[in-house]
């Protein structure tokens, strides 16, 4: 085992957040919807050296039905296509869970921007809901079209398996920073199950601690609706700002 993966997973020492362990996710689900907004938001949100090209954002509810080490749990969150040195991915822009395991070694092993939520992906009477509520809010609701039409598999995997970025910031005690990265991660190793595809819709309500509403729904462009087992890669910094500055 990774004994960096043993440490980090040891803190406090009798009582670890997260199990010291790299998971494998089985059954992943995810709802994924594709939509077009204000290009000024998303500059305002998405750091340097990352490049827009167009004005999308993809809202993803996933339904982590089988992790080792973790159990199942349920994530949403938003994902705005970037460039990085030539390469398309994504930047992973929000991140709201019901596990706190999860969320916490997300956040302390890499650099996933987590926080507590309570979402939620089920069938309701012909459509696929992915619901995102932040305490008692209502934050977000998507629903699609439940497994209308297959989606081709080699798609799909496009689609979930671009690299995606990630910002990392770490103080020192005085409150100085101590580590300001840009790091990369990949899903690795994927068996797409199932994909389809249908109409869709979405809308997010403005919360002051849960602002996803300030990337606004203008329009929507496409949905995805895939099923699989992947595993997710070690981040790795790609970009120093305190070297840089």
């Amino acid at each position: 085992m990774d004994r960096t993966l043993i440490m980090l997973g040891i803190t406090p020492l009798t009582a670890p957040a997260f199990p010291a362990v790299r998971p494998r996710f089985f059954d992943r689900e995810y709802l994924n919807i594709v939509y077009r907004t204000d290009p000024d938001a998303l500059r305002a949100v998405v750091p340097v050296p990352l490049e827009l090209d167009e004005p999308l954002v993809r809202f993803e509810v996933m339904k982590m039905n089988d992790v080792t080490g973790y159990g199942p749990y349920t994530e949403a969150g938003q994902a705005i296509p970037v460039v990085f040195d030539g390469e398309r991915g994504e930047y992973l822009h929000a991140m709201y869970l019901d596990s706190f395991a999860a969320t916490a070694s997300g956040r302390e092993v890499s650099a996933y921007p987590k926080v507590m939520g309570s979402p939620r992906l089920y069938a309701d009477n012909g459509a696929l809901v992915g619901t995102l509520d932040y305490g008692t809010v209502r934050v977000a609701t998507a629903t699609m079209g439940y497994k209308q039409y297959e989606l081709d598999t080699r798609q799909a995997e496009a689609e979930i398996t671009v690299p995606t970025f990630m910002l990392k910031t770490i103080p020192h005690y005085d409150g100085s920073l101590r580590v300001q990265e840009l790091v990369r991660t990949e899903i690795t190793d994927v068996v797409v199950k199932a994909a389809y595809t249908g109409p869709a819709r979405l809308q997010l309500f403005q919360h002051v601690l849960a602002p996803l509403a300030d990337l606004p729904v203008l329009e929507v462009l496409s949905a995805s609706h895939v099923i699989t087992d992947l595993t997710l890669a070690p981040a790795k910094p790609v970009h120093n700002y305190l070297e840089a500055s």
